[in-house]
């Protein structure tokens, strides 16, 4: 049996500071002409990644690099060829991107985009550029549902636009009306509600999707349909929510917590470790964090930070 050979790819995602993104399209004479893509190209020989994104994007469209973030990992077969990609978030370039062969270039935005088609290796990309730096999961438990339910208002004018809905400690009637409180008052914002633990709640309740915790990570053997994200400890648990397709995972204890004094923490320099091993879909550290961890957590690696209590602190 033949083995495959595999074409390692560095790409980069330029990102605005209002959160738009650069897509390119391929040009002709190379195979899928016309599709969108990210902007990148193929390691040469004693390459990093991050030097095959830099001297690409100098060549494709004369920007240098200044600051760019080791993100995703995606392999992918194509007819053609099977790719392992590099996906950097380069947040900060000098120049205009200019197209020195022949493609087009088009801003996007997250979630709406107005090119057609785009190369499907890209579609984990797409979602993950969708998700917020920081994922809140509720604190009823601790605040109490109409304490809670008054601080969530508040978020949600404040711009929150992502919540799991947490409650570990509802029995099944009280978390399916909680939920269904919940969902009526994220709606009008457009906000997207993912149900802890159970798929078929989430369908039921027309939620954006399924948060899983580990355990249930674990037992799982198809992806649950919508959204989808897992609670992971270690590198066993990351790679099940990689087999399965998620689209996140929340990886930690980071810090210690009140939830769960003495137990194993990572710190950032174990997550760093853990996360950093090319997972296809962005992960989030959680564990005794605050907003002003942010900056911390990226650059660990991390898509950003998952919160409970934080979440709720500060809000008028």
């Amino acid at each position: 049996m033949t083995e495959t050979k595999t074409t390692h790819v560095a790409a980069g995602i330029l990102i605005r500071p209002d959160g738009q993104f650069l897509l390119g399209s391929r040009p002709e004479g190379k195979p899928y002409a016309g599709w969108w893509e990210f902007p990148g190209g193929k390691l040469e020989a004693g390459e990093t990644p991050l030097q095959a994104l830099v001297r690409e994007l100098h060549e494709e469209m004369g920007v240098t690099v200044s600051m760019a973030q080791p993100w995703l990992v995606q392999t992918f077969t194509y007819p053609h060829a099977h790719v392992r990609l590099n996906f950097f978030k380069v947040t900060d370039w000098q120049g205009e991107p200019h197209p020195h062969e022949g493609q087009a270039f088009a801003w996007q935005v997250p979630g709406a985009l107005t090119v057609d088609p785009v190369l499907p290796a890209n579609t984990p990309i797409l979602r993950g550029l969708q998700l917020p730096a920081v994922l809140p999961f509720s604190n009823v438990a601790e605040l109490g549902e109409a304490a809670w339910l008054r601080q969530l208002d508040l978020a949600l004018a404040q711009g929150l636009r992502w919540l799991v809905l947490r409650e570990p400690q509802l029995p099944a009637a009280a978390y399916a009306g909680l939920a269904a409180e919940v969902q009526a008052r994220l709606q009008p914002y457009g906000a997207r509600l993912l149900v802890h633990g159970q798929p078929q709640r989430a369908h039921d309740l027309g939620a954006a999707g399924v948060h899983l915790p580990a355990r249930v990570l674990m037992e799982t053997t198809e992806r649950p349909e919508g959204w989808c994200g897992a609670s992971v400890h270690n590198a066993t648990e990351l790679a099940r929510a990689a087999e399965l397709g998620l689209d996140y995972a929340v990886l930690g204890a980071i810090q210690p917590t009140q939830s769960h004094p003495g137990s194993a923490t990572l710190g950032w320099d174990g997550f760093a470790a853990l996360a950093g091993q090319g997972w296809p879909f962005p992960v989030y550290g959680i564990g005794g964090l605050k907003q002003a961890d942010l900056a911390a957590a990226q650059a660990a690696g991390a898509q950003g930070v998952a919160l409970l209590r934080a979440a709720w602190q500060g809000l008028s």
